[in-house]
């Protein structure tokens, strides 16, 4: 039977902490969602960063998650928990300087991205099927991001963002 994870259980580890984001997938309703505002503080945080730097922090977020839902995931007994939202944080933090610095901008981020994560069109839903662990929990995320990036870009590009 799988853990039901509240607070004792995220601060039991620090994989937990940081896979539940901070606490934001204990919300009970939409922990992804809720994960994927939590991605905006961080980001005005980190936003002062020279852009290169400002991906290789990414770079090694990205795999310190493989390793924090790689860990929660086991210890809930469910690879892909829906409060373990570590890889929403980690993809809109990929998406947000690809959006218009504006209200529009990044609310067409947040919802395209929630979109290609919730539907997950070809091939994200495959390679999602098909991959396991930690790794499988971040990279489908990230191919949501590339959708949602590649989305900002065309739409800026066609001006309306």
């Amino acid at each position: 039977m799988p853990v039901r994870p509240g607070w004792r259980f995220i601060l039991r580890h620090p994989a937990h902490f940081f896979a539940f984001g901070f606490g934001a997938g204990l919300s009970p309703v939409a922990p992804g969602t809720v994960g994927t505002l939590a991605g905006f503080p961080l980001f005005f945080l980190l936003h002062g960063l020279e852009l290169p730097v400002y991906f290789v922090v990414l770079a090694v977020l990205y795999a310190a998650g493989v390793w924090f839902c790689g860990v929660a995931g086991k210890a809930l007994g469910v690879a892909d928990h829906g409060g373990i939202v570590w890889d929403e944080i980690v993809a809109f933090l990929l998406i947000l300087p690809f959006a218009p610095s504006t209200l529009a901008g990044y609310a067409a981020a947040f919802f395209l991205f929630r979109l290609f994560d919730i539907w997950k069109p070809f091939p994200i839903r495959m390679i999602d099927d098909r991959t396991g662990g930690g790794f499988g929990v971040m990279f489908d995320d990230l191919l949501a991001a590339v959708y949602t990036i590649a989305c900002l870009r065309a739409l800026t590009h066609w001006g309306l963002l």
